[in-house]
Order: C-alpha cells, then structure tokens, then sequence
C-alpha cells in the first residue's frame, strides 16, 4: 500500500508512548494529530486532563546508569527523548531514583508538542482505527472497551491481561513526623530522601493481621486476577507468608532509626511526591482493599494513625497485546504494516519501557515514511532487549516485562557480578552511538 509521507500520522493516545513517538516525529519534520479521550472520557485511574500523565506511581525508577532502567533513560536521553526531557526538568528528592512532580512532568510534556510546528490535538474518543495513513497505537493498559475490539478484531488474536494497583498518597501534615526519621537506604546522612515510619514487632503483627484479613474491592464475574509479579497488591504478597513483607516493601535492612540506632523491624517508607512536599507516597504499598479498610488498616502503621490521603489506592484492568504473535520487530502489526504499537499495550511494563517503545515507534515511522530501511538497535542496548523480548518471547506464555539485565545478551566474558553493571552499560552505549550515527545519515533529525 502506497503512503502519503505529507499525510499527518495518527498517534491514538496522549500517555508517555505516544506524546514520546509524537515528539520523534515532530522533530523529524513529520506533522502528527494526537488523539486524546481526555477530558471527554476519562478511565479509571487518569485524574487530570494533562497529556503524559502519571497514574500509578511519580517514580520512574532507579537513576543509576549500572541499573538497566537507569541504562535505558540514558539511552533515551542520548536520542532525544521528550519524557526524559521532562523528567530531569520536573526531578524530586528521591535518592537513587527519579522522581517527578507529576503535574508540572504532564504540563512540561504537553506545552512543548503544543508549541510544535505540525502538531495537532483532538481531544475525543477514537472509536475507531484510520483506514488510510500511518497510525500509531499508544493507547496504553486502558484502552476503552470501543478501541479495544477493533484493535482485537485487527490484531487477529485474543488479548491478554493482568491487573495493576495503585499506591495511596497521604498529606505530609498528618504525618506523625514524631514517629519517623529521615533516611536513604544505606546512607549515613542526616538528611535522607525518604520519610520512614518504622514498626515494632507488636506492631507490625497488628498490621498484618488486619491486612490478610481486610475486605477487597471485588472482581467483577468475567475478570480473573492475573497480576504482574512486580506490581503485587500488598495484600497479596502479604498472603504468601508473614514475613514476605519484611523482604519487600515493609524491609528495615540498611535503614538504622537514630533514635534507637538500630534496624526496626518493620520499615513503611515514604516518598516525596510533589515539588511543595505537601504529599507523600506509600512506597510499594499498591492494594485493592476497599477505600474503608486502607483508612482503617493502613492507620495502624504508628505515624499514620491519624493520616489524611490525597489518594487512595485502586485496582485496574492493563490490557497489553500478545507481542511475539502479532507484532513485527519493528513494532508494526504483522497483518497490517501501516499500524505501528507504543507503550504498556505492546507488552512492556513501566513508564519509561513505555515511553521507550513510543520513541522507537515514532523513529521507525520516520524511517518507513522516508523510504528507508529500517534500523534494529543493537541487541547489546537496552532499546535492543526490549525489543527482542517482544519479538521473541514464548507467545504461549507471554507476559509483561520490565526492562532487565536477564533480557541482554551475555558479556561473553566472565565479570564480577558487582562490576556487571557497569559492563553492560558500557558495552550499550558504544553500541548506541554507533546506531546513532547510523540513524543521523541522510536524515535532518
């Protein structure tokens, strides 16, 4: 089918993949309209009308370049990404991670596609896919039910799902700040990133015991609880055992309270979830309890016994493709080339996985509108064993994937596992800026 390479490409959905493939775009001189349901429609987790925003969580994780995540925003960055752009723009206290202030990441986001040259946003529904033209899928883990089943009918293949918590957000002035003590994990400084509330045994028994016992939002009949192992619901973990969550969210290890100066027993920590610090997020605390039980079961925790929440936990449905069988490597649908996936719906799991895959989108699409070949980034990249995982994963028993060391290939030498870090970052971005070299040729990007 011939493509009209003057014809705007549809970007269906105005999260971190799409606004990511809209801005790759742009700056290749390729006019793009974005269409975004908010705020006609809003799902059950997006709270703002903001393009990019941020539901789950404001963490995008580790900062660290030895980390792959941290590899991967530094990749990212490399190539021009608009969401790390924003994310070291909007960056909060936060240790070895990146946080963001989530309102002024969405505001930087949209204000900088808006002030594009060939950017256009609808703000409506799309029901339906584009008969004509190059379309760009970034609809993300919820997709209204509408879209969804014309993109399944599309796809030619059943969707998967599982199903992702949110981590509730409380008011730092009804902290008990008494009862905390400031602290990174293994930092000896005074002054640590993080607000941790610790617990004594009594207490946390007390916790836990009303934590396996409280009620949950029920599942609706034709839903099946299939969660993503790296986002469970604290409940759930809490079920596999007593002190599952002593090597999980609740882990003391690395944390000594200098009022006693030792390890408490139990650790809720709390992270910084504003510029103002007016709010603090519940770190690993995602849940599916019903809003009730997170006041009365999470008020147990001593420096939240009289804690107001900006917000409250959820529970919602992420619906992501199987990749390996309907997608090509270069992200396109395998029985239509003019449709391209980005984000979370293509079977990575993560903001910047998501977003990742939104610029890979947004460069392969320039490359098919200008007639050129398509470039793979090296396997040896982050960007590479995303992909490689979408392209050959098992299609049998497909599931959502954050970016890891176990997807790259092997060093092919023996390295310290402290030094293995290191020695894949630096074999990624040799690799990287030769693909970039390689992408820059005849091309005004």
């Amino acid at each position: 089918m011939k493509i009209d390479a003057r014809k705007p490409v549809t970007v269906i959905g105005g999260g971190l993949a799409g606004c990511e493939a809209a801005w790759q775009l742009l700056r290749r001189g390729i006019p793009v309209t974005l269409h975004e349901m908010r705020p006609e429609v809003f799902t059950a987790a997006h709270k703002t009308p903001f393009l990019a925003e941020l539901v789950c969580s404001n963490s995008l994780r580790s900062r660290m370049i030895e980390s792959a995540v941290g590899l991967l925003k530094e990749e990212m960055r490399i190539l021009g990404s608009l969401i790390m752009k924003a994310a070291d723009a909007c960056a909060l206290p936060a240790g070895k991670a990146l946080a963001v202030d989530r309102i002024l990441f969405s505001r930087y986001v949209e204000a900088r596609l808006t002030e594009q040259d060939g950017f256009q946003i609808l703000r409506k529904e799309a029901t339906a896919i584009p008969q004509d033209g190059i379309v760009i899928i970034a609809t993300g883990p919820l997709t209204s039910d509408a879209l969804a089943r014309k993109i399944a009918d599309l796809a030619g293949s059943d969707y998967l799902y599982f199903y992702d918590a949110i981590s509730p957000v409380v008011e730092a002035d009804s902290i008990d700040m008494a009862r905390t003590f400031r602290a990174s994990r293994y930092d000896s400084s005074d002054t640590g990133d993080y607000i941790n509330c610790p617990l004594n045994r009594d207490e946390y028994e007390a916790f836990y015991s009303a934590l396996i016992k409280a009620e949950e939002v029920p599942l609706r009949d034709f839903e099946f609880p299939r969660y993503f192992e790296g986002c469970l619901p604290i409940e759930v973990m809490a079920r596999r055992g007593f002190r599952t969550l002593l090597f999980g969210p609740m882990k003391p290890v690395g944390l000594v309270d200098p009022r006693t100066g030792r390890e408490p027993y139990a650790v809720v920590q709390l992270r910084q979830e504003n510029l103002e610090s007016s709010l603090f997020n519940m770190v690993g605390f995602q849940t599916k309890l019903t809003w009730p039980e997170q006041k009365r079961v999470f008020r147990l925790i001593p420096a939240l016994e009289n804690a107001e929440f900006a917000r409250l936990g959820s529970i919602h449905r992420n619906t992501f493709l199987n990749a390996p069988a309907v997608l090509r490597k270069t992200l396109q649908l395998k029985s239509d080339e003019r449709i391209f996936f980005a984000g979370q719906i293509t079977g990575v799991e993560g903001y910047v996985e998501s977003a990742a895959t939104g610029l890979l989108a947004g460069i392969f699409t320039a490359r098919k509108l200008s007639g050129r070949e398509f470039l793979q980034p090296p396997a040896v990249t982050a960007l590479g064993a995303l992909l490689a995982h979408l392209e050959g994963a098992n299609a049998g028993t497909f599931q959502p994937m954050n970016i890891n060391f176990g997807l790259f290939p092997d060093p092919g030498k023996k390295v310290p596992r402290k030094d293995r870090g290191r020695a894949y970052a630096e074999r990624s971005l040799a690799a990287l800026g030769q693909w970039k070299e390689e992408l820059l040729e005849n091309t005004s990007s």
